[in-house]
C-alpha cells in the first residue's frame, strides 16, 4: 500500500509540475502581441488597453505611411506596428463608445500610446475635447488585397529631434555599439521631427525583447513597424 502511495504521490508530483509549465508558458504569451497570417476578411489576434491619441489639421492633406493622402474626416488610424489596412474596434474605456477604423499610418509617437485617431474617429468615440482617453483596441479584420505577414521590418524608436544636427549625433554615438542605427524624417503641415531608431527585427516580439536590453544602457523606446 505504502509502494502504491509513493507511486501515485509521484504521478501527481509530475502532474502538477507540468500544470506550471504549461500555466507559466501561457502566462509569458499573453505579454507578446501575436500576429497570425490570415486571409481577406478573416480575424487577427491582436487586443491592448491604453491611451488613445489624436491628430488632425495639421496633418490634413499629408501623405500617410501607406502613402495614401490623410483626411480627418475619415474612420482611419495610426498604429506602430498593426499591418497597414487591419481594422481595428476601439472602444473608449471612459464612456463606452466605440468605432471601427483601418490602419493606413504610423504613430502614435508618444510613450504610453497605442491608436492615433482621426478628428472624425476621436469625434465619435467621445474623446475629441479631451485630446486623449484609455481605450481597448481589438483587431477584427483585414481590409487589404493580400493577407497581412507577422514578420516585417521592425525597429525601436530612441529619440526625436527638432534639430537635425542633434540627431546626427546622437545616432553616431549609438552607432559605435548598436547596429542598423538610422533617422527617420518625419514632418506635418507645422512641424519637422528627425526620430532616430536603431535595429531592424523580423517580428515584434524579437525587437519587444530587445527594448528590454536597451535598458542596461539606460536606453527607452518603443517598437515600430517600418514596412
Amino acid at each position: 500500500m505504502i509502494f502504491r502511495d509513493r507511486k501515485m504521490l509521484s504521478r501527481l508530483m509530475k502532474l502538477a509540475l507540468s500544470l506550471m509549465i504549461l500555466l507559466t508558458a501561457c502566462a509569458c504569451s499573453k505579454k507578446e502581441l501575436r500576429y497570425e497570417a490570415f486571409e481577406p476578411e478573416r480575424m487577427i489576434r491582436y487586443r491592448e488597453v491604453a491611451l488613445a491619441s489624436w491628430y488632425g489639421e495639421d496633418f490634413h492633406g499629408r501623405k500617410t505611411a501607406n502613402g495614401e493622402v490623410y483626411d480627418m474626416y475619415a474612420m482611419t488610424a495610426a498604429h506602430r506596428t498593426l499591418p497597414f489596412h487591419t481594422r481595428v474596434r476601439v472602444t473608449n474605456l471612459e464612456n463606452g463608445k466605440k468605432a471601427e477604423f483601418r490602419i493606413n499610418d504610423r504613430g502614435p509617437f508618444v510613450s504610453g500610446r497605442i491608436i492615433d485617431l482621426t478628428y472624425s474617429g476621436a469625434r465619435a468615440i467621445g474623446m475629441l475635447g479631451q485630446g486623449t482617453a484609455r481605450v481597448n483596441v481589438e483587431a477584427v479584420g483585414f481590409s487589404g488585397g493580400q493577407p497581412p505577414s507577422p514578420t516585417g521590418i521592425f525597429a525601436i524608436q530612441v529619440g526625436a529631434f527638432a534639430e537635425k544636427d542633434n540627431a546626427a549625433r546622437f545616432q553616431t554615438q549609438l552607432a559605435q555599439k548598436y547596429h542598423h542605427v538610422h533617422a527617420v524624417i518625419w514632418e506635418s503641415n507645422v512641424k519637422r521631427l528627425y526620430r532616430v531608431r536603431l535595429g531592424a527585427f523580423h517580428t515584434e516580439a524579437e525587437a519587444r525583447r530587445y527594448v528590454e536590453t536597451l535598458k542596461k544602457d539606460n536606453l527607452s523606446g518603443f517598437v515600430v513597424r517600418e514596412d
